[in-house]
């Protein structure tokens, strides 16, 4: 039997506070499904998480499989403070320290020898025991009624669990390579002892996904945790899923909490690279000056999740920008600011008009030029694309659009040189 928890009992796990448990991990960019063995001997299963743990699962996700039952309960457990009251604790003030009963774990309320009521604070406070981390926070549990003991799995989906592709274009005048890391991230007091992973890419809606895009944000700048000794984890392409693609760690690896675990994971080749200058823009009838802007353009023999990428040119950053899911093959475009030495002027000259009865312009032909400068010791390929909008729209001689067309220039410009193109276009507004 696979039975689902109703909403008021929807954030739930199956983790014993602080220590690492085993877990299969299916990880998505936003989210992740967490798939643990579970065992009871007896009709009862308890199970609890630390509380960031336990609010970081998805409302309505927890399956518990294999394992039939008839009820379970929620109910957020006290912290482990509140298992001392009533008894002896220590309390250091100065160079002393003197035995005070615990009365309230809530504010730290404890009673001295003399009865005297008074608040601690927790860096005050000795224990015959060793603590938990974070002794102060609560857990959250639920408990299942099994119809029968046995062995089943807990699942659910959490935000707390997510990874990303980083990319880095290494470019020189010899070429460039594209090469990629896998940054696995956990940003709750929860660790993992992770046996089986997948990883997707792709676009893949859940609920609360717009949280769990928030929740990345927490770590974003988090330090890579520390790899375990032994042979590190290597990450396998699995092929396609129904739009998705899939990846698999080829062996276990740990998952400290509040960690970020960085792997290598891909190194396409590229079919085709490409350094441009360009603009990218919208007709209109005004003069217009300033500069072309940096871009990039390639291909790859293996298709690209969506992820940042880092430009280094001769060793050096040039910029950092981020691409889109990207087919086996497809183009990667994308720029990476002004480039000071390369200006246009853009000048607009209407060459014909055609009026209808009233006098009104139906149809307008406009000749756009486009001069370009560049200071640079060497020639650089510069392309421009300007979007019409109209009725019907004709570039140069090329067939009819409606609505909407695109003009395209390419040009070499020479090194510190000057050059100049232009491209003609009819907007005809007319009802035929």
């Amino acid at each position: 039997m696979k039975s689902a928890l109703p909403a008021v009992l929807s954030v739930a796990s199956a983790l014993a506070l602080g220590s690492a448990q085993a877990a299969d991990l299916r990880i998505y960019p936003s989210f992740s499904e967490v798939r643990q063995p579970v065992s009871s001997t007896t009709t009862t299963l308890s199970v609890n998480l630390p509380q960031d743990t336990w609010e970081s699962i998805l409302a309505g996700s927890l399956d518990l499989d294999g394992l039939a039952f008839t009820q379970a309960i929620q109910k957020q457990e006290p912290n482990w403070l509140a298992t001392l009251e009533g008894k002896t604790v220590y309390l250091k003030r100065g160079d002393t320290t003197e035995p005070v009963t615990l009365v309230r774990a809530r504010d730290l309320l404890v009673k001295d020898a003399q009865g005297r009521f008074f608040n601690a604070r927790y860096e005050e406070l000795q224990f015959d025991v060793l603590p938990p981390v974070n002794a102060q926070r609560p857990t959250q549990s639920v408990t299942y009624t099994l119809a029968r003991p046995g062995q089943g799995t807990l699942g659910y989906l959490t935000r707390a669990v997510t990874w990303q592709p980083r990319y880095t274009l290494k470019a020189s005048s010899a070429g460039a390579q594209l090469s990629a890391l896998a940054d696995i991230r956990n940003t709750t007091e929860q660790p993992y002892d992770v046996q089986n992973t997948e990883l997707y890419a792709g676009d893949v809606n859940v609920q609360n996904q717009q949280e769990a895009a928030y929740m990345m944000r927490d770590v974003a700048m988090a330090a890579p945790a520390p790899m375990a000794t032994g042979a590190a984890p290597k990450i396998e392409s699995q092929g396609e899923l129904r739009g998705l693609y899939r990846y698999a760690l080829t062996t276990p690896f740990s998952l400290p909490a509040n960690s970020v675990v960085t792997l290598p994971f891909l190194a396409p080749k590229l079919t085709t690279f490409e350094r441009y200058v360009g603009l990218n823009t919208y007709f209109g009838t005004e003069t217009r000056e300033g500069n072309l802007s940096r871009f990039y353009r390639f291909k790859a023999d293996e298709r690209l999740p969506a992820g940042p990428i880092t430009v280094r040119e001769d060793g050096r950053i040039v910029g950092q920008t981020s691409i889109g899911e990207t087919r086996e093959g497809g183009t990667v475009d994308f720029t990476l600011g002004e480039d000071p030495d390369v200006a246009y002027t853009r000048t607009v000259q209407t060459t014909a008009q055609v009026k209808d009865a009233k006098g009104n312009v139906t149809k307008t032909t406009y000749r756009v030029t486009y001069a370009f400068e560049s200071s640079k010791d060497r020639a650089i390929r510069a392309e421009v694309t300007e979007r019409i909008g109209g009725r019907v729209i004709i570039i140069d001689n090329a067939a009819p659009v409606r609505n909407q067309g695109a003009a395209s220039l390419k040009v070499d410009i020479p090194a510190k040189g000057k050059i100049s193109k232009s491209f003609t276009v009819v907007v005809d507004n007319s009802a035929n």
